[in-house]
């Protein structure tokens, strides 16, 4: 039996992950049937279920895969960055409604919970290390501690991703962030 390469392994995944994407973020993860993947992913469940074990198996690479790509942008551009990228380029973000799902499936299943606090972890640290360089630079505000200006844009994230997975966007939201990006920076003297 020939071997396939690591290469056709990794665009196979790539390929299975981009149609869950699209598919969770449609339809939810219960509407999310196995046949429903199948076609959003073009391969047959065999093909999908060959790299993982189920379904959620393969939600929750979803949603680890989405969360390292925001750790990296978040860590050298900051969090406001990636929230400037969900305005600037949406249809690079139809994980919106994914994160919803996660939001739903943290509250209600103590096991994804369990994996999923280990992984939004990388994006807290890296939100949090990207901050506290910024402080030291003197270019964040002093008078409030780094834990509370993380939860703040953390809060203004949620509020972001709701407000567009739920259709509601507008011109204004582009002005919100340089307002939110304002009140985090060090007042001149």
């Amino acid at each position: 039996m020939p071997k396939v390469s690591d290469d056709h392994l990794a665009a196979r995944r790539s390929q299975i992950l981009d149609g869950a994407r699209r598919c969770f973020a449609e339809y939810g993860y219960d509407g999310a049937t196995v046949r429903r993947l199948e076609e959003a992913i073009g391969l047959s469940r065999g093909a999908i279920f060959h790299h993982f074990r189920d379904k959620d198996a393969l939600f929750f690479a979803l949603a680890k895969d989405d969360a390292e790509r925001m750790a990296e942008v978040a860590a050298n551009q900051g969090i406001v960055q990636v929230m400037r990228d969900m305005l600037a380029r949406p249809e690079e973000f139809n994980w919106l409604g994914t994160r919803l799902e996660i939001a739903r499936r943290v509250r209600t299943d103590p096991e994804f919970r369990a994996g999923w606090t280990q992984r939004s972890a990388e994006l807290t640290a890296a939100t949090l290390a990207r901050l506290e360089r910024r402080k030291a630079a003197g270019a964040l505000r002093d008078d409030v501690p780094t834990d509370v200006l993380l939860g703040y844009l953390d809060l203004v994230l949620d509020g972001l991703i709701a407000r567009i997975a739920s259709g509601h966007t507008n011109e204004n939201l582009s002005a919100v962030l340089d307002l939110v990006e304002a009140s985090v920076r060090r007042k001149e003297a």
